[in-house]
């Protein structure tokens, strides 16, 4: 279950005040196409590294949207990389593919994911940010 102690929308605050100086409102902040949240999820993670092996590991996520999300993984990945991300509570699975590889830390490496389709639901949260889609009428609740 995603734990929403810290729960924080990433993308809310326009300007940022950071040592004594206020950042504006960037042009990258509006090609996003879904707010990010800080949301540790547990997932699942499963394809080939780059060394062309198969690895199936258990990871949090650090920052989730309707279009993928960022998570540690101590496997050596390359960027296009193609994933499966599986919802252990759910069992349901994503295709996803690697957009970001960060820096490796004693948690992992930082590794960006991105949904070959859109699937808000998918992380199992219940406060969805208005910018993400709604589910087909077939899965609303009646």
């Amino acid at each position: 279950m995603p734990e929403h102690g810290a729960d924080a929308f990433v993308d809310a605050a326009p300007e940022v005040t950071q040592h004594g100086l206020t950042m504006p409102e960037t042009d990258f902040d509006k090609v996003r196409r879904s707010t990010r949240v800080f949301l540790r999820v547990r997932v699942v993670v499963a394809g080939k590294n780059a060394d062309n092996r198969r690895f199936r590991e258990a990871c949090e996520t650090i920052v989730i949207n309707a279009h993928g999300g960022l998570m540690y993984l101590n496997q050596p990945l390359a960027m296009d990389a193609m994933l499966v991300v599986t919802n252990p509570f759910t069992q349901e699975e994503q295709e996803s593919r690697v957009v970001f590889l960060g820096e490796a830390t004693d948690k992992g490496q930082r590794v960006g994911i991105e949904f070959l389709t859109p699937a808000p639901h998918f992380w199992g949260v219940d406060f969805v940010p208005t910018d993400w889609p709604a589910p087909p009428a077939a899965l609303r609740p009646s």
